[in-house]
This record gives structure tokens, sequence and C-alpha cells, in this order.
């Protein structure tokens, strides 16, 4: 089945791994997600990844989540900000911060798809992908 929204897949299987307490999701692969699992590794929102890429340019990711001691997700919650029927494009002083700069917002700019903060540092704006808290 083809789906529309690539990005909003990524985010809506990942929660629902979450709810369901699984200790990895499987994606399908492409640069994007690849980029996104990147992002959410980097600022300690999931333990680890893995990319297995065939020779037709098709592919899985496996996510592997993390948990607290108690069992409780560090991914909160997961919120789509730009979708294909209306784009979020944003300067680089209106890019969100929140919960107290423990949140994540990620920007797709000219010069890849970045976190918020980073983006900010450089000083370029862009289309604001999703929020991670």
């Amino acid at each position: 089945m083809a789906v529309n929204d690539p990005v909003a897949d990524f985010l809506t299987r990942i929660r629902n791994s979450i709810e369901a307490q699984h200790r990895f999701v499987d994606i399908d692969w492409s640069k994007m997600k690849q980029t996104l699992a990147e992002i959410l590794r980097d600022q300690g929102f999931i333990e680890n990844f893995l990319v297995k890429v065939d020779e037709n340019q098709r592919g899985t990711i496996r996510i592997f989540l993390k948990y607290t001691k108690t069992r409780r997700p560090v991914i909160q919650g997961l919120k789509r900000i730009s979708k294909p029927g209306l784009r979020k494009y944003v300067k680089h002083d209106e890019i969100p911060s929140f919960y107290g700069n423990m949140g994540l917002s990620i920007v797709s700019t000219s010069q890849g798809v970045m976190p918020g903060k980073k983006a900010k540092e450089i000083g370029i704006g862009g289309e604001i992908l999703c929020l991670v808290w």
C-alpha cells in the first residue's frame, strides 16, 4: 500500500510501538526516515537503529525504543506539524522550543534535516516536520 505521508507513518509506527511497549519497530527505509532516526538517536530519544537495504534501494530500519528502568518510554509524545496538505515554514527565530528546551523540534532546511536547536544556532529556518517530547 502506498503511503502519502512517510514522516507521519514513521511517527505513527513509533507511537504505536511505544503504546504496546515493544522493544523495537521495523519501518520501511528511506533517506529521510534514516535521518530522522539518526536525530532521535543523537538526541537520546531512542537507543539505536539498524538499516538493511538491498540492491533495489528497498529496505528496512529497525528502531530500538528506549525505556526507563521503571519501563516508562523516553518518548512521551510525537506530533506531526507540517503536513502534505498544509506545509508549515518558520524562520530561525520562530523555531519552537518547549518543555523547558527538553522537547525536540525537527526542521527540514536547505542544509538538510536537523534538530531545531542546531538550525537556530546556524541561523536558518525551514519546514518544521515534527515535535518530539
